[in-house]
């Protein structure tokens, strides 16, 4: 039966829009080349003509150089259809860019929008509030357990302030009698008045002073030594 009938070819894939955009530049670059060819023998047309003088074989060149503007222009045209239908392709290739980006976009946000709804459905604002009043009561009982351990045992509750005012008051008086702010058991002591400088009397007189008064009068020296007579000077 595949003989007599054949075996049905399965379809070719459409050509992607880069697949397309490829072979139009292909065929771009391909004009191209035939552009510069015949830029070249242009070139050279012009520089024979101006090489030859007036005549038939004059003529006949530039009846060679008008065929080659024809095809330039011809080939110039069809670059500039190709260069318009790979734009085309572009604007194409970048809206389907587009569309499929807004897809995946769209994905996305079903997605988290799911992944959201489950998470909205275990936490409940009436939960939270809850927590945060058992919270505060909390933080209010350990302010009231500090508060409690730091109380001192020896001060009694019935002080009365005026008593401690009075106190108070009392000291900073006892504190201005005191020189230059220095209490008084760390000041230096007085020094003791001399009586006998105040009473003007005589001092006592030494035993050294009268022992050296006897020995000048015995002719000794205060150390019990006779002196030695001194000459005398005669003028």
């Amino acid at each position: 039966m595949k003989r007599v009938f054949g075996v049905k070819k399965d379809k070719e894939p459409p050509p992607s829009i880069q697949d397309a955009s490829d072979r139009i530049g292909k065929r771009g670059d391909t004009v191209d080349e035939k552009l510069k060819k015949l830029d070249a023998e242009l070139s050279r047309y012009k520089e024979q003509i101006k090489k030859t003088r007036p005549g038939p074989a004059q003529e006949a060149l530039k009846a060679r150089a008008m065929r080659v503007l024809k095809q330039k222009r011809m080939y110039e045209g069809q670059r500039d259809m190709l260069y318009n239908q790979t734009f085309n392709l572009d604007q194409v290739a970048f809206a389907s860019e587009g569309l499929k980006d807004a897809q995946q976009t769209m994905s996305a946000l079903k997605s988290a929008n799911k992944e959201l709804k489950g998470m909205m459905k275990t936490v409940k604002i009436q939960d939270i509030d809850n927590l945060q009043d058992e919270m505060m009561d909390m933080m209010d009982m350990s302010n009231e357990i500090q508060e409690t351990l730091g109380r001192s045992y020896n001060v009694p509750d019935d002080i009365d302030e005026d008593e401690l005012m009075g106190e108070l008051d009392a000291l900073e008086a006892d504190m201005g009698t005191e020189a230059d702010g220095v209490p008084s058991y760390l000041q230096p002591d007085k020094e003791e008045p001399d009586l006998d400088a105040e009473l003007n009397l005589p001092s006592a007189p030494s035993g050294n002073a009268a022992a050296a008064g006897r020995a000048n009068a015995q002719g000794e020296d205060e150390f019990g030594l006779p002196t030695v007579p001194r000459a005398s000077v005669r003028s």
